[in-house]
């Protein structure tokens, strides 16, 4: 006769006196672990191992007989999953199968979404390292090679004198705008040692009743010649202040984007330098990779050097018309205050500085009254 297999506690269902099931907290879940397991297994075959709430195998019921006495092979944990056949049985029997978040027998369903690789900054980064370092080293490659001698590089000959025009007036304009600035020094040295002069002769002419004439005659004199020389020192900053304007912003504007032109221009042999030189060599299926990228590459910077040569152009051309408008002006200007001056045409003078809408700041003019100080 066979042995009969040891009784389990957890199989034991308690009845109350009356006969019917206790429904009591124990029974609910021996019921609801009845339901959770495949026909044909038996509670009294089954033994549940209990893990702390924190683990992530919660709900794993470790199926199949209890070992005899005699027998030392433990028993192999299987894990029951909603998609084997006996959870299809237990939910026809209207069990509810419950799985915990986190278990192997999550099972997930409905359409998947592929998300979209995430780009690493750090590789973006260091991609853009790499090409600025290529760039790099093909421009220093190919200044290096036009110096020596032993490289070609593209030449437009008529933009290029045009630069070179360009660049020598910017000098001769600086050295005239240095040496107006010193005139404008100077003068403004010499109207103020006018003004304390005709101040000095003003006061001995009230002291001096013996020589009251003649003091008061240079005194009049003195603070002519300084009122005239204010007048000729607005006229000499306003043409200090237009060169000013045309050589440091209009012309340097200019001149940077000729150097952004002249990078665009060592940018664009460098990359026809490298394309000649993969197309004199072998065309293999490794070289016609690189061939390609490298015509790509070359058509990318001649399209850009293309551009800067037309920007060139055409802000050469605005440059010249500009320059020669204030130019004119500016010379007649200074030319006209000059002669005026030393002639002592006073009424010219002030002529010429009305003719170019010219006002001259009055001593004090620019200190806040006494009202506006309150």
């Amino acid at each position: 006769m066979a042995q009969e297999s040891p009784k389990n506690s957890a199989a034991e269902i308690p009845v109350t006196s009356n006969g019917q099931l206790e429904d009591s907290h124990e029974h609910s879940f021996n019921r609801d672990l009845k339901c959770s397991l495949p026909v044909g297994l038996g509670l009294s075959e089954t033994k549940i191992t209990s893990h702390g709430f924190d683990s992530a195998k919660e709900g794993v019921v470790e199926a199949g007989p209890f070992p005899s006495k005699g027998s030392s092979a433990s028993p192999k944990p299987s894990v029951i999953s909603p998609s084997s056949a006996a959870a299809s049985r237990l939910a026809g029997q209207g069990c509810d199968l419950i799985i915990p978040t986190g278990s192997r027998a999550q099972q997930k369903s409905g359409p998947v979404v592929l998300a979209d690789e995430v780009k690493n900054p750090a590789m973006e980064k260091l991609e853009l390292v790499r090409r600025w370092s290529l760039n790099t080293y093909k421009c220093t490659r190919q200044i290096i090679s036009e110096k020596l001698g032993r490289g070609s590089r593209t030449v437009d000959l008529e933009l290029e004198a045009q630069i070179d025009i360009l660049r020598d007036n910017k000098k001769k304009y600086e050295h005239i705008l240095r040496l107006a600035q010193t005139l404008s020094t100077q003068l403004f040295q010499m109207v103020h040692t006018q003004r304390q002069l005709g101040d000095a002769f003003a006061d001995l002419s009230l002291k001096s009743l013996e020589l009251h004439e003649e003091f008061g005659y240079n005194a009049d004199t003195q603070k002519l010649l300084a009122k005239n020389g204010e007048t000729l020192l607005g006229a000499i900053n306003f043409f200090i202040a237009s060169v000013n304007t045309l050589v440091n912003k209009t012309i340097e504007d200019t001149l940077l984007t000729v150097k952004q032109y002249e990078s665009a221009r060592i940018e664009y042999d460098a990359y026809r330098t490298d394309l000649e030189e993969l197309n004199l060599g072998p065309r293999d299926a490794n070289t016609l990779p690189k061939i390609e990228q490298s015509q790509q590459l070359f058509q990318v910077h001649k399209e850009k050097y293309d551009k800067m040569r037309n920007d060139v152009s055409i802000k050469l051309k605005f440059l010249e018309e500009n320059k020669v408008k204030v130019l004119h002006n500016q010379l007649v200007l200074f030319h006209n205050a000059i002669a005026a001056y030393f002639a002592g045409n006073q009424k010219q003078l002030e002529q010429t500085l009305k003719q170019f809408h010219i006002k001259l700041k009055t001593p004090g003019a620019d200190a806040p009254s006494w009202l506006e100080e309150q």
